[in-house]
């Protein structure tokens, strides 16, 4: 038999019982719905995790150290490589050669330090972060009141929302509403700060150089084989331009700043830093020693190749990927679970295509002997069933597709109106790739051949001559 004749006999048989079989039909499309419904749920959920991910900074972001971070803080050593003690010092010249590998699109030094910040001659301890231009694209500051840096050197200062409040001295009380960002960045943005720290500086401070505030005393130099400098107390005025709402460094634990300045003008201050006290030599010739740097990749995917690069190289790395494995690994049984759960529906669908193709049988009882009787083989009655059963489950399918898309949309939008209405940015959350709409028709197409594979041998095994005797 002909693939036309096939296709044509087929589609006739399918609308002589339209009823039944469109009523097999939609049991397809439910199950099929609820099969893609599920899925893109999951696949929904994983990309909105990773755009925040991928906005926050931190899914394309390396963070590298010297192994001699390594040496008694109980850390498992890298297997290959030097050992901490003769591995590479992560200097300035390591900067640079990091920044230069394939992939790389900036290597910055991660300048923190914990110091003193005056307000209102009220003194504050706080820990203090260096933050590089490409900083404003992180979803932190997207809430922001006020602006971003208006250059790496400006002597600018962004604050975070819970020192805000500690400036102001809005103690959060128990069972009182939290104060807006927009409340606290009003009598705050534009007003100065004044921030000591400690400088470390080459040489004495000799006459003519930089004044020094009349609060500012210079320690005895340091020396060691032979190399000295001076630790010299500054002072640093800071303008308050910004107010973020969301904590940039939420991923870093109790190492979190709470007031951010430009890289530039952190890099030229020459704080003081613990890496300066144990590679005494560099600081004191004016090469700066990291205790990390972040290094930025131009896109996730390269993430890997980057670290393996850098590991060759003698240091160690972290980035948000290795924390991500478990994350990975949990989407992978959350999607199975979804897609278990959504078959079973086709599962349930597929026996009304069995019910549908016996019943065809009897009621065609006569119609199968003719074709027989004419010079139809087994297998040219096999293909015809087939055939109805695939065309059912491809039809069922791409009606369940849209079905399933169409949830989405609606769980969606209704789930964004309840997201403005708590004051909450919206989210897209549901994602129906092509992959999936491809694999949920061929996955119908496939359960509905297979749902066949009865009521097709059956119908093929009829006798012609019993079957033309049939009342």
């Amino acid at each position: 038999m002909k693939l036309p004749d096939l296709t044509e006999l087929a589609l006739r048989n399918l609308r002589e019982s339209l009823l039944r079989n469109s009523l097999t039909t939609v049991g397809i499309s439910v199950g099929v719905a609820s099969l893609v419904a599920m899925l893109s749920l999951g696949i929904g959920l994983q990309q909105m995790a990773s755009r925040r991910l991928v906005k926050s900074g931190l899914f394309d972001t390396i963070v590298v150290t010297s192994r001699r971070e390594l040496r008694g803080m109980g850390r498992e050593e890298e297997r290959t490589g030097p050992t901490p003690g003769e591995s590479r010092v992560l200097d300035e010249p390591a900067r640079v050669a990091i920044e230069h590998l394939p992939n790389v699109s900036e290597a910055y030094p991660d300048i923190r330090f914990v110091t003193e910040l005056r307000f209102d001659d009220t003194p504050h301890l706080t820990m203090i972060s260096a933050l590089p231009a490409s900083a404003k694209s992180n979803d932190a500051f997207e809430g922001m009141q006020g602006g971003f840096f208006s250059s790496d050197t400006a002597s600018e200062a962004i604050l975070q929302k819970s020192f805000a409040e500690e400036l102001l001295g809005k103690t959060p009380k128990l069972g009182a509403p939290e104060p807006s960002v927009a409340e606290l960045a009003a009598p705050l943005i534009g007003k100065e700060m004044t921030m000591r720290y400690a400088q470390r500086a080459t040489t004495p401070a000799q006459p003519g150089s930089a004044p020094v505030p009349p609060s500012a005393a210079s320690s005895p130099d340091i020396d060691l084989s032979g190399a000295s400098y001076s630790v010299v107390s500054r002072e640093q005025k800071l303008k308050i331009v910004g107010v973020s709402d969301l904590d940039p460094e939420s991923m870093r634990g109790p190492m979190r700043a709470k007031v951010f300045l430009p890289l530039k003008l952190a890099e030229g201050l020459h704080v003081m830093q613990p890496t300066d006290l144990r590679e005494v030599s560099r600081a004191a010739a004016d090469q700066p020693i990291y205790s990390s740097i972040s290094v930025r990749v131009k896109n996730p995917s390269q993430v890997q190749p980057v670290e393996d690069a850098i590991k060759k190289m003698g240091f160690t790395t972290f980035s948000i990927l290795d924390a991500s494995r478990g994350l990975r690994q949990f989407f992978a049984v959350l999607y199975a679970f979804l897609g278990i759960f959504g078959s079973l529906a086709l599962m349930v669908a597929s026996i009304g295509i069995v019910n549908t193709l016996v019943m065809a049988i009897l009621e065609r009882r006569r119609e199968i002997g003719i074709m027989k009787a004419i010079g139809a083989s087994d297998g040219d009655v096999k293909k015809l069933f087939f055939a109805e059963a695939g065309a059912m489950g491809i039809l069922g399918g791409i009606v369940g597709v849209v079905l399933g898309w169409t949830i989405g949309q609606l769980i969606n939008f209704g789930t964004n109106i309840y997201l403005r209405r708590q004051s909450l940015p919206p989210e897209h959350f549901w994602a129906v790739p092509w992959w999936l709409v491809a694999g949920a028709i061929l996955f119908s197409a496939g359960v509905s051949l297979i749902s066949g594979l009865y009521p097709a041998g059956r119908a093929a095994r009829l006798d012609p001559v019993q079957a033309l005797r049939y009342e």
